[in-house]
């Protein structure tokens, strides 16, 4: 692959938990391109994060669920083992995980106000990474999810997460069985992919795709 994420490049620039603070920072940054990545509590979002940017960028909480923030960083890419400096800067929002009860009401009534500003406001080259675990894909709060992120329109692709933890034929028989139905029933999810951020399988392929949107939307800014 000619391009690649320029990891040493990942900077982490805000964590957003005020709404209007968002709001202002979404609206100055109408045709930013990037990726946000979002998914159950505890479903390994920041450990893909981190193998997918490095530097350990994103923390792993010990207390899932805890973490009400947006959480902004900006990368860029390499071409040939060299980092482009002529291209836009590139930006990945660490959202927060959703489903976790353990929270307070006040807590819980900021994070929705949170989640709701950035949908709205966010620049439409936005892609949407959503990372579900693969031992237990489709829950409840992933079809609420799915039912809200359907009022949008931003691409986005579907990770089944911890796939090296289904031991057994059966388990990946049946998520493979469940990958058309999602196809059908969610159709904004382009693409499906089976990873594992602890062993890093599925994770190239994932990058070559994020890559491919990245210039795909810098080639569509740069046409307008």
């Amino acid at each position: 692959m000619a391009f690649e994420i320029a990891r040493e490049t990942s900077t982490f620039k805000y964590g957003m938990s005020n709404p209007e603070q968002l709001q202002e920072w979404l609206k100055s940054n109408p045709q930013a391109i990037g990726l946000g990545f979002v998914g159950r509590s505890n479903v390994g979002k920041s450990s893909t994060i981190n193998t997918l940017f490095g530097n350990k960028i994103a923390k792993v909480s010990k207390t899932p669920g805890r973490t009400r923030e947006i959480n902004i960083f900006s990368f860029k890419l390499k071409k040939d083992g060299k980092i482009i400096e002529d291209m836009p800067e590139f930006y990945f929002y660490d959202l927060p995980g959703y489903g976790h009860a353990e929270v307070s009401k006040e807590m819980s009534k900021n994070w929705e106000l949170l989640m709701s500003t950035f949908f709205a406001d966010i620049s439409l080259h936005t892609l949407m990474v959503n990372i579900q675990d693969a031992r237990h894909p489709n829950q409840k709060s992933d079809q609420e999810f799915h039912q809200f992120l359907k009022n949008f329109n931003f691409e986005t692709f579907l990770l089944f997460n911890k796939i090296d933890k289904l031991k057994k034929q059966k388990e990946r028989a049946a998520l493979n069985k469940l990958k058309p139905i999602l196809s059908k029933e969610f159709k904004w999810v382009r693409q499906i992919y089976f990873t594992s951020a602890e062993k890093k399988d599925g994770l190239a392929q994932v990058e070559e795709a994020i890559i491919s949107y990245l210039l795909r939307q810098r080639d569509l800014l740069e046409s307008m």
